[in-house]
């Protein structure tokens, strides 16, 4: 599948479409390069969402939790500083990807080795026109 977002004014309806066509995933991996707009689009799925408070990238924390407008809880990582995979084992990771709760990742090629065979693999490109591709 795939998605075309034209510009920053379109990201929420990108959002919207993207949450219609996921199915029941829980684990959704987003691939891309610096400055490919993973944090921004994951921002967009998660007002989307419900969730009301500041949406920041965990580049330091590793994990931010939200709750959205059910009270359910959704993950959102970011393993880009991560040197080793057991800094993710540490911090308890299969509780995460496997409770339930929607698992929102960033930089995932770094823990590839224990993502779940499972989880959504969508890749974000910056076009030559400045739009944003997402595929599935």
């Amino acid at each position: 599948m795939e998605i075309i977002i034209p510009s920053l004014s379109s990201i929420n309806e990108a959002a919207q479409q993207f949450l219609a066509q996921m199915g029941d995933h829980k684990v959704i991996a987003f691939y891309g390069k610096m400055g490919a707009g993973k944090t921004t689009f994951i921002k967009a799925l998660c007002q989307t969402l419900g969730v009301e408070d500041v949406i920041t990238s965990p580049t330091f924390s590793l994990v931010n939790e939200y709750t959205n407008r059910e009270g359910n809880s959704i993950f959102h990582f970011d393993f880009y500083r991560i040197k080793k995979l057991d800094e993710v084992y540490d911090m308890g990771y299969e509780d995460y990807f496997y409770g339930g709760s929607l698992c929102l990742l960033e930089w995932p090629e770094l823990i590839e080795d224990i993502l779940p065979e499972e989880a959504l693999k969508v890749t974000i490109t910056e076009e030559i026109d400045g739009s944003r591709k997402l595929k599935w």
